[in-house]
């Protein structure tokens, strides 16, 4: 088993409850970290073999323009699509963080993580 991690992914989207969050949009981070068997792709150095980080970055993009009042729906579309279209992952976690969040007070970021581990 091995990890691959994308972090730090920056962008820019129109998620929150308020009219205003899905009318001006906010700068966005997402941290992805998947587990899966590396053993094969660390003999074979293919890109077949292992989890291709250029996917995951561009289903990060493409799920965090679709708009949500929640972090948390976002992140349920990024892990469900990521186990579904690559067979070799077995374990996700994803963090998506909102940047300076119309919270009030001088708060950098707000954060949701959340874990999907394939079905057996």
């Amino acid at each position: 088993m091995g990890i691959i991690k994308v972090e730090n992914i920056r962008v820019f989207a129109n998620h929150g409850c308020l009219k205003e969050e899905t009318a001006i949009g906010s700068d966005y981070r997402v941290d992805l970290e998947v587990k899966a068997n590396l053993k094969t792709s660390s003999k074979t150095d293919e890109l077949r073999d292992t989890v291709d980080y250029v996917f995951l970055n561009k289903v990060v993009r493409e799920e965090m323009v679709k708009p949500s009042k929640l972090l948390e729906t976002v992140a349920k579309r990024i892990l469900d699509r990521i186990i579904k279209e690559d067979v070799l992952i077995n374990k996700a976690t994803i963090a998506v963080s909102k940047i300076n969040p119309p919270i009030g007070g001088d708060v950098e970021m707000v954060t949701i993580k959340m874990t999907k581990k394939r079905k057996k």
